[in-house]
This record gives C-alpha cells, structure tokens and sequence, in this order.
C-alpha cells in the first residue's frame, strides 16, 4: 500500500473484487471493441502568456491524465493517446496521476505506451490519489525509469528558450499532502501549475499561477448526451469544474481533462477519454492572433 488518506477495508476490499472479477481484462477487450470505452478525443488549445521569446515563437505542451492502467482500460486506447502525443511533438509533456487501477504491477501497460514518447523531451508528473493508495514509491520509480520526473510540492523550471515557465506539481488534494507554498517556492513568474484534482484549488488561493492542468474528474465518465456528469468521484472539489477550461479570478485558468482509463467500470458514456495538445504563446503574438 501507498500512503494515502482514505483508503478503508471497505473500499479496498471492493478493489479486490473488482480486480478478481476483471482479471486479465476481458471486460476492458470487450468493451474496447464495442466502442463503449469512449474513443479519444484530442482537445487542442491556444494559450497566450508574458513569454519573454521572440515572437512567432511558442511552447508546444501535451497534457494527459487518468490513465488507469489495468483491466479495466484497454491498452489500445493508451497507446492512441500516447501516439497522438508523440506526433504532436510537444516542447514538454504533463502527467495528471491515477497512472494504474487496482494494482502497482499494471504499471507493465505503460511500458511500451510511454515507449512511444521521445526520450529527450522534458515531462513532468504527479501522482493522483489510486497511486497514493495502492503503492507510489514504485509507481514514481517506473516513471522516473520512462524519464519523468515526478513532482510532490515542487517546482522545476523547462529548459531555454522556455525557461521562464516552471512547472509546480503539488501532492494530490484529496488522500496526499499538498502543500501550496512549498509547491510554488522558488518558482519563476510564469507558473504552470499540475495537481491531480480540481480540489487542489482550494489549497493554491492567494498564490500566482497563469494555467493549472489537472484531471481526476473522468468528466463523470457516465454523463448525459449534453456532456453532463452524473456522479463525480470524491475529491472532485467543486462540480462545475468537472471538464473543461475555466476562468478563475486574477487571470488564472484551470483546464480539467476527463482523462484517457476508467475506474470502477470497463465504460465511458457521453465523456470520451482526451488528451490535450497546447500552444503556448507570447502575448508579443496576440496582435497577429486577431
């Protein structure tokens, strides 16, 4: 087990049965072929930034989150969101947490997806609250074996030309802890914040950040036709957050991402997985933008 807030016998014998009664995946393979895990959705975006670069120049980000590796997630979808990745060609990459579900060991799905990613690109990760409860020492070594760097109340500046942009990856909100002021300490103007859940809002009040990347949400996974969650997982902070971009007071932003796997259930309904591919601008080039 990790270190986790909240993780009764209730719920962890829950998760024994699950895994029991979904082993090998057989569901996941399934419901992959009946087009009941979602598909992907590849959500592009344009963010304009005090970038000190030339101008015409830009930051290519990929943001992806809610992998729940294991029987529940059929391995084609992760490799289709990691390939859109790789395409991309990204400047730095961000990791959301909730990497497995229902063990550690699952880890092994990631292998060959994460393989796809080019090894010289910058990517950063934190752990969502299914890594905390299950075992995060190894989840961290596995990703730090694929080279990404795993944040816990840090911050690290990107390499030049984009080294006024740190990221700030804070523990998960709802089972870790975070820590805002050590998360952002030492940190340069331009912050980019990464948590698991939009719950981390509540911790980050009265600090700078430009965007904040987090998932957790599943976007519901079971919505209505109109995109609507049904029910959110605890810890979701508040619901209007559940997917999306959103403004925040003093010019913040928060994009949710409804994640790529599923927990709990081998579906998703009306909340297709997604990965986020994004541009960030000088405001040097938002004149020419309009």
């Amino acid at each position: 087990m990790g270190r986790g807030k909240y993780y009764g016998k209730w719920r962890r014998a829950g998760e024994e049965l699950e895994a029991a009664f979904y082993q090998q995946g057989w569901a996941a393979r399934i419901a992959y072929a009946l087009k009941l895990q979602g598909g992907l959705y590849i959500d592009r975006r344009d963010f304009y930034l005090p970038l000190p670069v030339t101008k015409g120049v830009h930051c290519k980000l990929a943001f992806i989150s809610d992998l729940h590796a294991g029987p529940l997630t059929d391995v084609r979808l992760l490799q289709q969101a990691f390939a859109a990745i790789a395409a991309f060609e990204p400047d730095v990459i961000l990791f959301g947490g909730d990497y497995v579900s229902l063990h550690a060991r699952h880890m092994q799905d990631l292998v060959k997806p994460l393989g796809l990613l080019n090894p010289a690109t910058p990517k950063f990760a934190v752990v969502g609250n299914h890594d905390l409860w299950l075992d995060d020492e190894h989840i961290a070594r596995c990703l730090q074996d694929a080279g990404v760097q795993v944040l816990v109340n840090q911050n690290a500046r990107l390499p030049a030309p984009f080294d006024a942009i740190s990221i700030c990856g804070m523990d998960e909100p709802g089972v870790g802890m975070p820590d805002a002021d050590q998360t952002f300490a030492g940190a340069g103007e331009l912050r980019l914040l990464l948590m698991h859940s939009p719950l981390g809002l509540k911790h980050v009040a009265g600090h700078d950040f430009q965007i904040a990347f987090c998932g957790h949400t599943h976007g519901g996974q079971i919505a209505t036709p109109g995109g609507m969650p049904l029910v959110l997982p605890p810890g979701s902070g508040e619901r209007r957050y559940a997917r999306g971009l959103f403004a925040l007071p003093d010019g913040r932003q928060l994009l949710t991402s409804r994640g790529i796997g599923m927990s709990d259930l081998p579906i998703r309904l009306f909340a297709p997985s997604e990965v986020h591919l994004c541009h960030l601008h000088s405001v040097l080039d938002v004149v020419e933008h309009e």
